[in-house]
């Protein structure tokens, strides 16, 4: 499933602390690992100095992966553009199964959001992509790997499950604990005289939808739990984005799972997408998978 690894480098330290999770992915997977950075075109000049910076890269990151598995082929590709065009292109034109990215790179760490590149990539690119969040010191592996523990945030929608997929060959290869999570809505908004107000639901409503999502949990546990049995369920009132990286931090989670949502993917993060928000708020590296929903022919 992973066969083919893109990482988008930029001649930064900050966007080399992907490089842990490549490494875990490629000695488990055998991927194959491209690295690849983009000089635009008022710096082309440089592009001899980013072909050697790739290659030593390149030669070192080989060197690590093979130390834990067998031969892993690991290349190095620089093109002229704008970043984020020529790493979207590269993608759909070389069957790259997963893009894996830092957060922040040359630009350096912005609080609260997310860097140009990465999220232009994740605005347009459709193949799976993680994002790992740059942070100061850096992340340390846990004895269980960076893919030890795994939380996954569902909806009980369709187009939420279309990263259970990713979610059952990281459990298959990592032998990864995954917790099911859903946020239950504590009320909803309606219109009144005075405009719009926020009304809390009842005890027997509350506990209903409680039930109610729990069943559902169990249901897709047991579509997984014949990959792996340390999967649970869990589930939680208020906020969706504050519950998620709440629960994150609290179970110890060292990656999210989460499915892009919409018709078409993520391009309304400016309206407030869930994820967007948590590739904002979370300190987790972010799995998302597009969501893809087919039109029906009439």
């Amino acid at each position: 499933m992973f066969d083919r690894i893109l990482v988008p480098l930029d001649g930064s330290k900050l966007a080399e602390q992907v490089f842990p999770y490549v490494t875990e992915l490629a000695r488990a997977f055998g991927s194959e690992v491209i690295l690849i950075e983009v000089c635009e075109p008022e710096e082309s000049q440089y592009e001899h100095t980013c072909e050697i910076y790739l290659s030593t890269v390149a030669e070192q990151l080989g060197s690590n992966i093979e130390e834990g598995a067998g031969t892993v082929k690991v290349r190095a590709v620089v093109l002229v553009g704008r970043p984020a065009e020529e790493i979207v292109s590269y993608a759909e034109k070389n069957d790259i199964s997963l893009i894996i990215m830092t957060s922040h790179g040359r630009s350096g760490i912005m609080p609260q959001c997310l860097g140009s590149t990465a999220y232009k990539v994740l605005q347009r690119v459709v193949i799976p992509s993680m994002v790992v969040r740059v942070i100061e010191p850096l992340a340390e592996s846990s004895k269980d790997g960076l893919f030890g523990r795994i939380l996954v945030p569902l909806d009980g929608s369709e187009r939420a499950e279309a990263v259970l997929p990713y979610v059952m060959e990281l459990m298959r290869k990592l032998n990864s604990e995954v917790i099911l999570l859903q946020v239950v809505a504590s009320g909803k908004h309606v219109h009144t005289i005075g405009g719009l107000d926020y009304v809390y639901f009842g005890d027997r409503d509350a506990d209903s939808m409680k039930i109610s999502t729990q069943k559902y949990l169990g249901k897709v546990r047991t579509r997984l739990v014949g990959k792996k049995d340390s999967i649970r369920c869990e589930v939680r009132t208020g906020d969706p984005v504050r519950e998620i990286v709440k629960c994150a931090n609290e179970t110890d989670s060292r990656l999210i799972a989460i499915s892009s949502h919409g018709h078409s993917g993520i391009e309304r993060w400016a309206y407030g997408s869930v994820t967007y928000k948590i590739l904002q708020s979370s300190n987790q590296a972010v799995l998302v998978a597009r969501s893809v929903i087919r039109e029906q022919k009439h």
